[in-house]
């Protein structure tokens, strides 16, 4: 089947702070035309060794608590032994070991399959890097 995989690639701009960006509205735009009503998968993909895929609720203060809590496992200091770019920067070279570059979520009747407080989201920490490309692939 020729329409059995589709694929578009998002440019995201995130800016000079941390973030927790939600791409769910960019998803289910993507799956109006891709699924066209079809059950299948949707990978999310983050090419980048710096940032990460997460679902999580947002809104609520929780993307928020995400990025507090990754300051205390990954602060940005020193210690880090890969040490180009920002002070501390090594830890966004850490992050995605965290938070990984990938979500695989479910598609039914062309609609992604999400809790009620679910979003998917690209979290950023590197604020050397301002302009991402985020992959989204349906597979039906």
């Amino acid at each position: 089947m020729p329409d059995a995989f589709t694929t578009r690639v998002l440019q995201v701009t995130t800016g000079s702070t941390e973030v927790v960006r939600d791409l769910t509205a960019d998803c289910e735009a993507f799956l109006r035309e891709a699924a066209a009503g079809r059950d299948g998968l949707l990978n999310i993909f983050v090419p980048h060794a710096t940032a990460g895929i997460a679902v999580l609720e947002t809104g609520a203060g929780s993307d928020d608590d995400l990025l507090a809590a990754l300051h205390t496992l990954l602060p940005a200091d020193d210690r880090w032994q890969h040490r180009h770019g920002s002070p501390g920067h090594g830890r966004d070279h850490v992050l995605p070991a965290l938070v990984p570059p990938h979500a695989t979520l479910p598609v039914v009747e062309g609609r992604l399959e999400l809790g009620t407080w679910q979003s998917v989201c690209l979290v950023d920490t590197n604020v050397d890097n301002p302009e991402r490309q985020v992959r989204l692939s349906f597979l039906g």
